[in-house]
């Protein structure tokens, strides 16, 4: 059974069509967190409706987008269950503030300065955490909070992310923050899974008396508080499983959650997540690194021109699907004949460049923009080399690597993914893989079957597509992967 509720057009009220309040600075984006808690309610009354018998459910986990963040104060820390009155009406009294900054806030730049200062540098923010100071992660949020409204921050008795706040919401009280999503908060010691003292301190005061304990996310916290039961039918031993942020649940909901596999998924933007046993960090400070919901840890690098810069590519080429994704690559040769390109139409996180780069290098039709075929190539290899030379810091021995996402219905970018790599691809068609994650997390909890066999019962592989290396094409793609690099460092040929 699956649900979905839009904003925008059931909860006209918080008009959020997009998910977020607008705001004249574009940098700020911010939600209603009653917003989620409607949506919630909402959820479960269509669940409800459409006969599902919800007192059948065991345990109930969930998946939050990661970054966001929700502020309340004493009354809530104080909660012991809600009454009859609808929760969106009682938690207006519980906000020390209204809204909740999400993971598409920019404006934190000077905050993510201050804290690197005050600990010695981004480095060691990253060394610690697993990230450098990021606009969007939690710690900058909360003291540019603390900075602008002092008195709102001293009335803040709680900071929970999404998934902390969304879980005590289910459970009537107070619970724990992830691991996963703590590590998203430029927060977690990842040695020790404790909030870091020297960060604490260099991000607000009394912090640490603010933030729920970290906790790992195979547990279950609780159970389901009586409004649920009453008004839904659940059952009141139903429990509550710690939730988990956005890319963590799809960790698991990808079959990710064990090492040798890496996921690769290519949408808007491009990422390459994978998991692992100690805590290490991106020298570079590109890559993230959080705490595996399944134990251990995961890396997630963004490559932020993904999908974005194959559709510029088709556009200024006047290229129809087929052509970019079959033609193309029929009538040019692995390796394109070294015709490469930088493209970063957009700003890139990985490697981080803070202003649009486009450039092509190469033959003279191809660096003129005559040859659409070279082009179309030339922009899957380069994103492709430019993922496998900013994942080499993990030092993983990958044996799959999984391939989801709107691109990866084409044979050749899959067939491009497993030779530059070479390592076996398979593709794999998973909708909400956060939102599976999250339900798989749910019954590992209420039954200790192990996730990887809970993922082979909803990913039945035999119905994936492989895409299995060239071994003829290590060579070339080596080269290519070579060249690329001094390409991207600004070297000549």
């Amino acid at each position: 059974l699956e649900k979905s509720v839009n904003f925008g057009a059931d909860l006209p009220e918080f008009r959020s069509p997009n998910g977020f309040l607008e705001d004249a600075d574009p940098r700020v984006r911010h939600a209603d967190p009653l917003m989620w808690v409607a949506a919630l309610e909402k959820l479960f009354g269509m669940i409800k409706e459409d006969g599902f018998d919800l007192s059948r459910v065991e345990c109930v986990s969930g998946s939050g987008q990661q970054h966001g963040s929700v502020y309340l104060n004493e009354r809530f820390k104080r909660l012991s269950g809600w009454g009859t009155e609808g929760i969106v009406d009682l938690l207006p009294g519980m906000l020390s503030r209204m809204t909740s900054p999400i993971w598409m806030d920019s404006s934190t730049s000077a905050e993510c300065e201050e804290i690197a200062q005050s600990v010695g540098g981004s480095h060691v923010v990253c060394e610690t955490t697993g990230s450098i100071p990021i606009e969007r992660f939690t710690g900058p949020q909360i003291r540019r909070f603390f900075k602008e409204r002092p008195e709102d921050y001293s009335k803040t008795a709680v900071i929970h992310l999404v998934s902390s706040f969304m879980a005590s919401v289910l459970a009537g009280r107070s619970l724990p923050i992830d691991y996963g999503d703590g590590a998203g908060m430029n927060l977690l010691n990842l040695k020790t899974l404790d909030w870091d003292s020297r960060l604490l301190d260099a991000t607000a005061p009394s912090l640490r008396d603010k933030l729920p304990p970290a906790a790992s996310s195979k547990a279950v916290a609780g159970k389901i508080c009586a409004y649920f039961v009453n008004k839904y039918g659940f059952s009141p031993d139903c429990g509550i499983n710690i939730w988990s942020g956005d890319n963590p649940n799809s960790l698991v909901g990808l079959g990710g959650s064990e090492s040798g596999t890496a996921i690769i998924s290519l949408g808007t933007s491009d990422t390459f997540m994978a998991s692992f046993d100690k805590p290490f960090t991106d020298p570079n400070g590109y890559g993230h690194v959080f705490c595996n919901p399944a134990g251990g840890f995961m890396c997630l690098i963004c490559f932020k021109n993904g999908s974005l810069a194959r559709e510029n590519v088709k556009k200024e080429f006047g290229m129809e699907w087929k052509q970019f994704d079959v033609e193309a690559f029929a009538r040019t040769p692995a390796g394109n004949n070294g015709n490469m390109m930088v493209p970063f139409y957009l700003p890139e996180t990985t490697p981080r460049t803070l202003n649009p780069r486009v450039e092509f290098r190469g033959e003279d039709d191809f660096v003129s923009r005559k040859s659409p075929d070279k082009a179309a190539r030339a922009i899957v290899e380069s994103q492709m080399a430019n993922m496998r030379i900013n994942s080499e810091w993990t030092n993983l021995s990958l044996r799959r690597i999984k391939v989801t996402g709107g691109a990866s219905r084409s044979d050749e970018i899959c067939r491009t993914i497993a030779n530059i790599f070479q390592t076996p691809v398979e593709r794999f068609s998973v909708s909400n893989s956060a939102g599976l994650g999250a339900a798989l997390r749910a019954a590992n909890a209420a039954t200790d079957r192990a996730l990887s066999e809970l993922a082979s019962d909803f990913n039945d592989a035999s119905r994936n597509t492989v895409f299995n290396p060239e071994p003829e094409k290590a060579d070339i793609y080596s080269l290519f992967v070579e060249d690329f690099r001094g390409f991207l460092l600004g070297k000549r040929s």
